[in-house]
């Protein structure tokens, strides 16, 4: 097991967190329309189903590519940052952590930051449904940043700037992005279920958000304590012993 499995594997929990967040989850339907450019009605068609369905997984691929590339060259300048502080290291981990915990407090409603909720939208003008489209889609999501996935994204960004490798940082929103992506992809195929099902979906939302705010603050002590550093040379060694 490498260096910082722990830290790739608690970054893609937390994509797929952002996955299931309020924010994002009820508009998936809207995203695959809106990039696709394909309706709701033409979604439930069988006929040119294998057409329609290809035509759906290239723009989703797409979109997905444009909000990756974001989030790596976010990792990457908290690398930087970190990196140029090295030698306060141990204050930034302990300062990251309390932020970290302030923001899992907010998610869960215990304390109210009207900054942190402030949604960023970037509006772009839709003028056809080319890929490049939908990849300039997947960048403005990623630039806009809704409120949730601000604060999930907010606390792995944190933890990449507390990293002295910027091959890490990278590493670590690559992971976020693809625990974001896989599921997205995943729905893009199964559409016609997923819309089905969303009301159900929709119930457990607020349970996914509680769920959300305690991860950050599991996140957040892990990194004050440096558990989360322990737990990571206890599995190199491990790895390395095998």
């Amino acid at each position: 097991m490498g260096e910082t499995s722990v830290s790739y594997l608690t970054a893609f929990a937390a994509g797929l967190l952002t996955f299931l967040s309020p924010c994002f989850l009820p508009l998936i339907p809207s995203y695959i329309v809106y990039i696709t450019g394909i309706s709701f009605e033409d979604l439930t068609k069988t006929e040119k189903k294998q057409g329609v369905r290809r035509k759906m997984i290239m723009h989703s691929l797409a979109f997905m590519l444009g909000f990756s590339i974001v989030f790596v060259l976010l990792g990457l300048t908290a690398s930087v940052i970190g990196k140029a502080l090295f030698r306060f290291q141990n204050i930034i981990r302990i300062f990251g952590g309390v932020l970290i915990i302030l923001f899992g407090l907010n998610m869960m409603g215990i304390l109210n930051f009207n900054f942190l909720l402030k949604e960023r939208k970037l509006h772009l003008a839709r003028k056809g449904i080319g890929y490049l489209s939908s990849f300039l889609i997947g960048v403005t999501f990623a630039a806009a940043w809704t409120p949730c996935a601000g604060l999930i994204l907010g606390s792995i960004l944190v933890l990449a700037g507390t990293q002295a490798s910027l091959a890490s940082g990278a590493k670590f929103l690559i992971a976020y992005s693809l625990g974001l992506a896989v599921p997205f992809f995943v729905t893009t195929l199964l559409i016609n279920s997923f819309i089905l099902h969303l009301k159900k979906i929709q119930k457990f939302i607020g349970a996914m958000t509680y769920i959300s705010g305690i991860f950050l603050i599991l996140l957040g002590i892990s990194l004050i304590t440096n558990y989360f550093q322990v737990i990571t040379n206890l599995l190199n060694r491990f790895g390395k012993g095998v």
